[in-house]
């Protein structure tokens, strides 16, 4: 696979929308400690977020979206994981999470889309859903935890697997919610990524119309709006959508330790080693082995993220919504590598700067353990993608859903 990037058409507004980002990340690093204490950004990051306009960017251009490269898409989000990991998590999903309207019924899509509110989802197919008496709609029930942006949304979509009245077989479906309709259990506890405020989410036996069913296995398998393709070049309608969809955790994890190493660069110069002659420690050799090495794997890291969105953009350019089962399964193995690897940096980090770099305030402390949740999503979990990447080289199936 190749792509000619001379013919990849350049989002138009890119430096104004890395300096929003820039904005999003400095108020959110500003309030970083206190966010940490409450398990939640303040209201001020969120509503700077939706002031920015993020989340209207990926959107169908007759719903006020734009043609965003993915590279600026990942710039975005890396921008402000310099500044706070869990701020580059919520600017990320506030951006993917307004894109699985487009692929609901016409009516869903503008109620959803005109109500200009935040959404949130959980993939976890956990719910438990009937079909309601009167034919049409469905009825939902379940609990679901890291529901990542809930505080700040209206609308939730939440993952079951039923047997749709149009199909021969139970799927996974997205049935979306107002949040009004749903309790929200505060607990949100975790090592890292605490600013997101990713609480639990409860229904019990919500009504959900037709046209609020988000029918992703069929997304999946190369399905756009049910009542037609009504936007030929939407970027979304011609990309797997999935690859898509997990495509900017990598850049969480590039953005965060590339402030790490920012950090030990910085801090490395003016270090002294009272226990060690009180010799300076830009002097000594393994400081300096620590910062090139550091910046070697940094810089592979960046070129594999790279890859993955030269890939979607391949996509883009050729219409693939389906990857044959290897180039799925690479893609996995790439976020799983770049994930565990940013976040054994990042351990390496905090370890060689010494003590004085697990206070609170001095910020390493906090963006290695936000690395470490990164490495922790399902979506990218190490073992499994390796493994399932592995299996497709030999010719067997890969993972089942990522």
């Amino acid at each position: 696979m190749t792509t000619n990037t001379l013919d990849i058409q350049k989002t138009v507004n890119r430096e104004e929308l890395i300096q929003k980002a820039i904005e999003v990340g400095e108020l959110a690093e500003k309030h970083a400690l206190q966010a940490d204490v409450d398990a939640k950004l303040p209201d001020v990051v969120a509503d700077k977020i939706k002031e920015a306009g993020f989340h209207k960017l990926h959107r169908p251009k007759a719903y006020g979206g734009q043609e965003l490269d993915f590279y600026t898409f990942g710039d975005i989000i890396r921008t402000v994981a310099n500044y706070s990991v869990p701020a580059a998590w919520i600017t990320y999903f506030s951006i993917i999470h307004e894109t699985w309207p487009a692929f609901l019924p016409k009516q869903g899509r503008e109620e959803l889309f005109n109500s200009n509110a935040l959404m949130a989802d959980v993939f976890a197919p956990v719910g438990k859903v009937t079909d309601d008496p009167d034919g049409k709609g469905y009825r939902i029930s379940g609990h679901w935890n890291f529901c990542s942006g809930v505080l700040w949304c209206d609308w939730i979509a939440l993952g079951a697997i039923h047997k749709m009245r149009d199909a021969e077989e139970p799927e996974l479906s997205l049935f979306i919610v107002h949040k009004k309709d749903a309790e929200i259990i505060d607990n949100w506890d975790p090592i890292g990524l605490r600013g997101t405020g990713s609480n639990a989410v409860k229904l019990d036996d919500v009504y959900v119309p037709p046209h609020y069913v988000f029918p992703l296995k069929r997304v999946v398998e190369g399905a756009t709006a049910p009542d037609g393709n009504y936007e030929e070049d939407y970027q979304l309608f011609n990309v797997p959508y999935i690859a898509y969809f997990l495509s900017g955790f990598p850049q969480i994890a590039i953005g965060g330790l590339e402030r790490l190493i920012r950090d030990f660069e910085e801090k490395t110069k003016g270090r002294i080693r009272i226990y060690n002659n009180n010799a300076s420690e830009k002097d000594g050799g393994s400081a300096q082995r620590t910062l090139g090495e550091l910046n070697v794997q940094l810089t592979s890291l960046k070129a594999m993220a790279k890859q993955y969105m030269d890939k979607l953009t391949y996509c883009q350019e050729n219409g693939i919504r389906v990857l044959e089962e290897e180039e799925r399964e690479q893609l996995f193995a790439m976020r799983g590598h770049i994930a565990k690897t940013a976040a054994e940096l990042g351990t390496r980090i905090i370890i060689t700067l010494g003590g004085n770099s697990i206070y609170r305030d001095k910020h390493s402390e906090r963006f290695v353990r936000d690395l470490i949740a990164v490495a922790a999503h399902p979506s990218h979990l190490y073992e499994d993608a390796m493994v399932g990447y592995g299996k497709t080289v030999l010719g067997y199936d890969g993972h089942p859903m990522w």
